[in-house]
This record gives structure tokens, sequence and C-alpha cells, in this order.
């Protein structure tokens, strides 16, 4: 099924793809699933093309990603407070932790909202009322998520060390 403008879609999935990948990546945590949260953003847009082609549609995207990425985490919680028969097996840990897998590891450990927060405004560089709207909330709250969640990071990974990273990966 083809919709007028398919070859604007398909020229804004060419030119943004991997930035939007990257975004998906930051916000789950995950290579494949970010795969799939790139691809149901991407499945929703198309969806909306005609009404969102108009403004900047990188914005959209980026919503339809962190909101579910926020979703998944949460049916995850979810699903480990139900009880099972057997626990699930865990993946074992890599020996070779560098300081990219330190901060992926705590990355993953914050909240899904205060991850949203960072991967947004520092990874993707974004101001604090681009990413409030985004998010759809308030600036007050990006600064209070961002402080709470860059405070739990320099904890786990180390102040200096979280700086370095945080500084290399904006530039």
């Amino acid at each position: 099924m083809s919709g007028p403008d398919d070859d604007g879609f398909i020229a804004f999935v060419a030119a943004r793809g991997t930035s939007l990948l990257r975004v998906a990546h930051l916000a789950c945590g995950d290579e494949r699933e970010a795969e799939d949260l790139l691809q149901t953003a991407l499945e929703r847009t198309y969806r909306r093309w005609d009404r969102v082609r108009h403004d900047n549609p990188e914005p959209y995207v980026r919503r339809v990603i962190v909101n579910a990425a926020i979703n998944r985490a949460r049916r995850r919680a979810i699903l480990r407070i139900l009880p099972t028969h057997t626990p699930p097996e865990r993946p074992a840990r890599e020996v070779d932790l560098d300081l990219r897998g330190m901060l992926m590891d705590a990355l993953r450990a914050l909240p899904p909202r205060q991850r949203a927060v960072v991967v947004l405004r520092y990874w993707e560089d974004l101001s604090e009322a681009q990413t409030a709207e985004i998010l759809g909330c308030s600036a007050g709250t990006v600064k209070s998520q961002a402080s709470k969640a860059l405070a739990k990071l320099r904890t786990a990974v180390g102040h200096e060390s979280l700086e370095g990273v945080l500084g290399s990966a904006c530039s």
C-alpha cells in the first residue's frame, strides 16, 4: 500500500534513521530492542505522515521512541513482579567492563523517564524545552529528572568519568 508522500517518508528515514536508532538504543540499552523500538516508531509515524511531515517529524519520532521504551520498561517491571514457576535465566555479565559498558549498565539501571531525559538532553543535545516537549512534561520536571539521573550515574560510574563520557557524547 503506497501513500501520497512515500518518497518524503523514505527520504526522512534515510536521512535521520541512524540518529533515531541511536536514540532508541540509548533509551532502552539493547541493540535488538532498539531496532524494534525504531520500527514501531517509524510505523506509527508513517500512519500519521500526512499530519507530521509538515512540521519537523523528528521530534515526533523521538517522542514515540521514548514513550515506547518507557511502556516496555513498565511491562517488564510488572512481569518481574508476577510470580513464575521457575526463575528466568539471566545472561552472564561480560568480564571486560570498560567505562562505556559501565555507563550503559548505569543508564539501564535508571528509571525509564530519567533515562529518557539523559538520552535526549546529553546524547541528543536537546534543550530542556525541547526535551520537555518530547516527553510531554514541564521544563522543571526535565531539570529535576536530569539532576536525579546524573546523581545516580555519578555514584555508579564516578564524577570525573561521567563528565568525560557525557562531554565526548555531545561532541
